[in-house]
């Protein structure tokens, strides 16, 4: 397997390393970064610059030898980057089995905290989720022209080391902002990693939801790290009086319960961390281990 990510960033990291644990014979894995030197020699990764501004001018060859490709590089003001500016060296990728890119369950839009599973109807509210729904069948029609297996993973929100309710909470900015009714899905880094590397391995193909097995209030789960910690929770925010960047607040519009029973059927597997309970748990195991 010789894997080309666009984006290695915290969740293709993650991948990385669960194809890495998975023992496959041969692999080889390069990708794109802002900043390639920060990471040169680091896990025998190859790391080509590339910030989506304009192409990329060393990592034609190793494109070209890919056998997987995986995108995890967000979409633009005027689009895809990787297809605009990469297309061509994409094209001539002789080897290419497989293609995965990360997606987002924004593009289904507000259910008012109804089930959503992948046959339910993408109705994006905000121009972020919109633009991801003219992504995914950009990909959907590259990958059919090509003949090669397709993965979409619509991915809930990212949580994990360095990057939780802990981190929020120890430098001052967690609040608990009340919405009564709504809720959100989550899914932990190491999760993300190991089925991106599972459905990789077998070269899966199809549209999936990936999140976690309980949606909840998000005033909740900073309440339960507090706890964890030790530490009071900060006072609860009525939605309505919380100060808020309009990018924060527009997450807020969006309220719905991801199913994911697709996805672990189709790996047979079930999450490492079905509930925020158990990936914080292990976080913070983790954490005071070091």
């Amino acid at each position: 397997m010789n894997l080309f990510v666009f984006g290695m960033g915290y969740s293709s990291r993650a991948t990385a390393e669960a194809l890495r644990r998975l023992g496959i014979e041969g692999l080889s894995i390069a990708g794109t970064s802002r900043e390639p030197t920060s990471d040169t020699g680091r896990g025998s990764m190859r790391l080509h610059a590339f910030g989506g501004d304009a192409p990329g001018t060393t990592l034609g060859e190793d494109l070209a030898a890919a056998s997987h490709v995986l995108v995890s590089i967000p979409p633009d003001a005027a689009g895809d980057a990787v297809l605009r500016h990469h297309r061509a060296e994409l094209d001539r990728a002789g080897k290419l089995r497989w293609v995965g890119y990360f997606s987002t369950v924004g593009v289904y839009g507000d259910f008012g905290g109804a089930w959503v599973d992948e046959a339910a109807e993408t109705r994006p509210i905000n121009a972020r989720s919109l633009m991801r729904v003219a992504l995914e069948q950009q990909w959907r029609d590259y990958a059919a022209a090509r003949g090669v297996p397709l993965l979409i993973l619509r991915l809930a929100g990212i949580y994990g080391p360095g990057r939780s309710a802990f981190d929020r909470l120890r430098d001052g900015t967690a609040r608990r902002i009340v919405k009564p009714g709504q809720v959100f899905n989550r899914i932990h880094v190491e999760d993300i990693g190991r089925v991106t590397a599972l459905a990789a391995q077998r070269r899966l193909a199809g549209t999936f939801n990936l999140a976690d097995d309980a949606p909840a209030p998000p005033q909740d789960v900073v309440a339960h790290a507090a706890g964890l910690l030790g530490i009071p929770a900060p006072d609860a925010t009525p939605f309505d009086a919380a100060e808020m960047t309009p990018m924060a607040r527009s997450f807020y519009s969006d309220n719905k319960r991801v199913a994911n029973g697709a996805i672990k059927r189709a790996l047979g597997i079930e999450l490492l961390y079905p509930t925020y309970r158990e990936g914080l748990a292990a976080i913070l195991a983790e954490e005071r281990t070091r």
